[in-house]
């Protein structure tokens, strides 16, 4: 099972090594090595520069030398290959646009930025210009997107029954069942404060003024690190990126949509706050922008008129004249919960869904007003400050709480199954990799002859 395990996690980790940052600079003449090619996989090769960039960035990011990475990134990259080669022989690769690839790139840099300490010391740190190192990655990062257009492909179709579950677990050795901390299941209604009209216009006037410098001839970006309150685009003059629709909140989409290049939109309001948008460029679907923020600060009176509102729902869902999830779904102002009927989700648990958590990942906030309550019953409303500093009143309902204990099927059902879906999901993965390998021409350079993970992907005499 690690193997399998190892060959499904392939796509997900050569992506993280590729955009960790490197701490020192990694031009040409800090790889100190004559390039060649290491593999061939069918008509594809990989180079020694390849591998040893991304181990220079594995040492980058403070670990210690080890040859041995050498032999893990080069087997990433031999999946890679292998993956995108059939995606072009069954078309998935022209699932994968130019477009997807700009937004990717986009992505990746404004993370790289954002680590670094902003664009100079990145370019410093890559040896360098960002735009050199875009087009550097260009290629790489479209096989990557199209790698995993193919192994979402493989696995599209998978599923688990009843029986292939109960199978499942009874090939776990007793000894070898996990155990589970307790758990609880929590719901959460959230109420945030709303500025009246009046308390909107005078963020709508201050931004109208800085809009108007723009419009007068001042700089769109330096105004845009001097006023915006958006953190992860100020620093970038507001630049947003290449981005579609489905990246966008919809007020945002609408106004970035129907405007030309280089033209500005005029105010309006989303989730975020007040913002005005300047188009850059557009490609298709894809489009690029910036924009400047204002993130209202919540007046004493707003926040009085939200209190008064979550206290009249704690009411009706107290008395029992309105159950805890409709009053969720018509009341709740936090969309990652509301549409599950106000159920906190367990977001640490990889791709599951499960509504159990962990009392020990649970948010110590969440902690420390749940664990004196029994289960069915509400927390009384309170003032609580989200991470970006977002004030909200909330109060929660304890759906449930299991003790700690070893896994039973019928206790621990949607725990089972992720488990029972994985195991299928990395046999049917592994199944066809070894297929493909018997198949496929592959061979690997005598510097590499040494690594013991790469022995069965040598097939000098495909099938």
């Amino acid at each position: 099972m690690a193997k399998n395990k190892l060959i499904c996690s392939i796509l997900f980790t050569l992506t993280t090594l590729q955009t960790l940052i490197p701490h020192l600079n990694l031009s040409a003449q800090h790889l100190k090595t004559v390039d060649k090619v290491v593999a061939v996989v069918g008509d594809n090769i990989i180079l020694l520069s390849d591998i040893e960039m991304q181990y220079a960035q594995f040492l980058a990011q403070g670990n210690g030398p080890d040859e041995k990475i050498k032999c893990f990134i080069l087997q990433q990259l031999l999946t890679q290959k292998l993956l995108a080669q059939q995606a072009r022989l069954d078309s998935v690769d022209k699932d994968v646009n130019a477009g997807m690839v700009d937004d990717e790139i986009e992505r990746r840099m404004r993370v790289m930025t954002q680590r670094a300490g902003g664009q100079e010391r990145l370019e410093e740190f890559l040896g360098r210009s960002l735009l050199q190192y875009k087009d550097e990655m260009r290629t790489d990062i479209r096989e990557q997107l199209i790698a995993q257009k193919m192994q979402g492909k493989i696995t599209e179709k998978v599923n688990v029954t009843p029986q292939e579950i109960k199978r499942y677990f009874e090939s776990i050795p007793k000894d070898s069942l996990p155990n589970y901390n307790t758990e609880v299941e929590i719901g959460q209604l959230v109420i945030h404060p709303k500025l009246n009209k009046e308390e909107k216009q005078f963020y709508k006037d201050k931004l109208e003024s800085i809009r108007a410098r723009i419009k007068a001839g001042e700089n769109f970006a330096t105004l845009a690190r001097l006023y915006s309150q958006d953190p992860g685009s100020a620093k970038e003059g507001g630049d947003l990126g290449f981005m579609d629709r489905t990246g966008l909140v919809k007020e945002y989409a609408a106004n970035a949509f129907k405007l030309k290049p280089n033209e500005i939109s005029p105010i309006f309001e989303t989730e975020f706050g007040f913002h005005f948008l300047q188009v850059l460029e557009r490609k298709g679907e894809q489009i690029r922008t910036r924009h400047i923020l204002l993130r209202p600060d919540f007046t004493q009176a707003s926040l009085k008129r939200a209190q008064v509102h979550i206290d009249s729902i704690h009411q009706k869902v107290v008395s029992g004249t309105l159950n805890f999830s409709s009053a969720a779904s018509l009341y709740s102002d936090d969309n990652e919960t509301k549409f599950n009927g106000g159920t906190i989700i367990n977001l640490q648990n990889g791709n599951s869904r499960s509504t159990f958590i962990p009392v020990d990942k649970l948010d110590p906030q969440l902690f420390l007003i749940i664990d004196t309550m029994k289960v069915g019953s509400y927390s009384n409303p309170t003032l609580f400050v989200e991470q970006d500093g977002k004030k909200g009143f909330r109060f929660l309902y304890l759906k449930s709480k299991t003790l700690p204990h070893q896994a039973s099927l019928t206790q621990d059902l949607p725990k089972i199954k992720e488990l029972a879906y994985e195991d299928k999901v990395n046999r049917i993965v592994s199944e066809w990799f070894e297929k493909r390998r018997q198949k496929t021409y592959i061979s690997i350079d005598t510097e590499f002859a040494a690594c013991e993970k790469l022995k069965d992907w040598v097939n000098k005499n495909p099938k």
